[in-house]
């Protein structure tokens, strides 16, 4: 009988938080996985063995032996292409990933007509995921839509996980693809800055473009003509120095080795910033000649928290019943419902509720 979850990436920042909490549920079928079983292990012996430890590297070939056992994978890595994924869906396995990668989200997608046998769920964590969930509902109350714009605030005083700065650093000087008026349109990264009220305390700030995958699979989710995901720093100073630096066109820099791991650790040891985060979605509609908006974000504290939690409710909904096989994206199976101060991930079919134990507050308009 399949009963346990491998989480791959396991014992790294974001993945230890989700294997400990699941570990509460299900101790002992909970599987911290990872290229080094030397870390696996040591994290294991910190759980008493409520998690157990497994040595994996999902570029080389699979082995059938912990997947005749395995329920669900979730995982924790940013990947370039998706064999490993196929593999475990053919498999009749459950896959959830967290990754903020579109253009290897649009290679899973495709996986969606080759006949596999279980669910993959996509865009899953703060950035994509809380913002999907957020552009659903502000979607939602208008009766038409032809603009999301999404703002996402990161602190940097949070205690980031090496790859989540590297991912920002790498993505910082690069171009991409977004849709405008049902148009596909190639931009710069950190160009096309707009001014964004997240409100309170934080106030309005100038924010850019940046290839966060929401931006490119809500399109075509929500059915909307055009979607635009920008982000700025907690630091004002900060994200100017990095709209300044990518206008000279010096941010190619970063991608250098040396000069990249320079970076890593400067930001990694800086005491600047706070660990705050804020999202902003604003959605924009005709009715009639008149436009209409409505918007909705959230305020919180550690966005590696935000993105664990994510998982975990989805986790625990993919654990308890059996969903449709295939593939999709978080906004397509839940919706997201806040009440008494807690937030909750709703199933769309039973409305079963998983809550959501972020730090963090709904802001309405």
């Amino acid at each position: 009988m399949r009963s346990q979850v491998m989480v791959i990436g396991g014992y790294g920042h974001v993945g230890q938080q989700i294997c400990l909490q699941l570990s509460e549920v299900y101790p002992g079928h909970i599987v911290a996985a990872g290229r080094s079983y030397e870390k696996a292990e040591k994290f294991s012996r910190q759980t008493k063995g409520k998690v157990r430890p497994y040595q994996l590297d999902v570029s080389e070939p699979l082995f059938s032996d912990w997947m005749d056992k395995t329920k669900l994978v979730i995982m924790c890595l940013d990947q370039e292409e998706p064999s490993f994924a196929e593999a475990v869906l053919r498999s009749g396995i459950d896959y959830i990933d967290i990754s903020a990668k579109g253009t290897y989200m649009e290679q899973v997608a495709k996986l969606d007509q080759r006949h596999i046998g279980a669910t993959a769920l996509l865009s899953v964590g703060l950035a994509p995921g809380l913002t999907n969930l957020l552009a659903a509902k502000a979607a939602s109350m208008l009766s038409s839509v032809n603009q999301i714009d999404i703002g996402i605030m990161l602190g940097l005083g949070d205690q980031h996980g090496k790859a989540a700065i590297e991912w920002t650093l790498d993505h910082v000087h690069t171009d991409y693809v977004l849709t405008k008026h049902h148009q596909r349109k190639r931009v710069k990264s950190f160009t096309g800055g707009k001014r964004i009220d997240f409100g309170g305390s934080l106030g309005k700030r100038h924010a850019y473009q940046f290839p966060f995958s929401d931006q490119q699979t809500l399109p075509s989710t929500l059915h909307v003509p055009s979607v635009t995901t920008r982000l700025c720093f907690d630091s004002r100073a900060a994200t100017r120095a990095f709209a300044f630096t990518r206008s000279l066109g010096m941010t190619s820099l970063l991608t250098v080795p040396k000069i990249k791991k320079r970076a890593i650790s400067m930001i990694q040891s800086a005491q600047m910033g706070t660990d705050q985060y804020a999202v902003k979605v604003e959605a924009t509609g005709m009715d009639g000649n008149k436009i209409h908006q409505a918007a909705l974000g959230i305020k919180g504290r550690d966005e590696s928290q935000a993105t664990a939690q994510v998982a975990i409710a989805a986790a625990l909904h993919l654990l308890n019943r059996r969903f449709q096989t295939g593939v999709f994206h978080i906004e397509e199976v839940f919706s997201l419902a806040y009440e008494n101060g807690d937030f909750a991930l709703v199933d769309q079919t039973t409305k079963e509720k998983r809550v959501l134990a972020v730090r963090a507050i709904l802001l309405t308009e």
